[in-house]
């Protein structure tokens, strides 16, 4: 009954998911069409615009996109020098720095939040530095690391470890602290030593609270990659958006725009489907 229940509301999800991309496509083409240029207008600025006696917003319509979308997703792994790649390379070249940034993050936040959830008085010592860390914004990392790194990708690379860290320590710590007395008793009292107890009752306990904090933080450093190629230019999809606005394609602005998008749900659906799998489910 509960998975008959469960089907219809995904099908009932998918339609409604469908309309809604109807009606947003539809938005477009309207805002996007040619509309008849006015009277007094320039001839050459309406040809610039759109044509003799029309004009448009400027935006790229539908038939555009679309044009746009086959090129670079038929031929995604060109290389023609070092301003033009195609999209493939580009975002590959972000998720292996986001990737890197976030498995360094992860071999220090995951240990030190066991120790931190497990010591009450390890927590009250560094909770004032994590605090204080926490709210900096990761880009502001950026100069001190040109400064002393004085290489771009390793500092783009450093900005995600230092944004990634915080929400997976802090989710660690969170599920350390928060496992069931019960369960550390019963191992205390079968003399389970602190390593195998760590490893057999507090880790699985907590990893669904740790994989969410790594959830939050893939999230996060998919996010700053853009803004951080932006900043130091070379290769990565951030600098392919910054690159394509500087020569004044907005059809492919967009379009990298909708890949940042896709490839970032796809990377919060991985962790998703891993939280769930080692979620207790009854």
């Amino acid at each position: 009954m509960f998975s008959n229940l469960a089907r219809s509301q995904g099908l009932s999800a998918g339609i409604l998911s469908v309309c809604i991309l109807l009606v947003v496509l539809a938005l477009w083409h309207f805002a996007t069409a040619p509309v008849p240029a006015p009277q007094h207008a320039d001839p050459e600025y309406a040809r610039l615009m759109g044509g003799q006696g029309q004009t448009t917003s400027g935006l790229p319509t539908l038939p555009q996109m679309g044009t746009a979308i086959w090129k670079h997703l038929s031929n995604p792994f060109y290389d023609n020098g070092p301003n033009d790649k195609g999209v493939g390379i580009q975002v590959g070249y972000s998720i292996g720095r986001v990737l890197l940034g976030f498995m360094l993050a992860a071999i220090v936040a995951i240990p030190l939040g066991f120790a931190v959830g497990m010591s009450p008085l390890l927590f009250r010592a560094l909770n004032p530095f994590i605090q204080v860390l926490k709210p900096i914004s990761p880009l502001a990392w950026m100069p001190l690391a040109l400064y002393t790194i004085k290489d771009s990708t390793i500092s783009s690379i450093f900005v995600i470890f230092i944004c990634s860290i915080w929400p997976m320590l802090i989710n660690t710590a969170h599920g350390v602290a928060s496992v069931r007395r019960d369960w550390l008793n019963v191992a205390r009292t079968l003399e389970v030593g602190r390593l195998r107890t760590a490893l057999r009752v507090v880790l699985p306990a907590a990893a669904p609270t740790i994989l969410t904090g790594m959830r939050i933080s893939m999230g996060i450093a998919w996010l700053v990659i853009v803004a951080a190629e932006m900043l130091v230019g070379g290769t990565g999809i951030g600098y392919f958006v910054w690159n394509e606005w500087n020569n004044l394609s907005l059809t492919n602005v967009i379009f990298a725009i909708l890949m940042i998008g896709v490839v970032g749900m796809l990377l919060d659906l991985v962790f998703g489907v891993l939280t769930r799998l080692v979620s207790y489910q009854e």
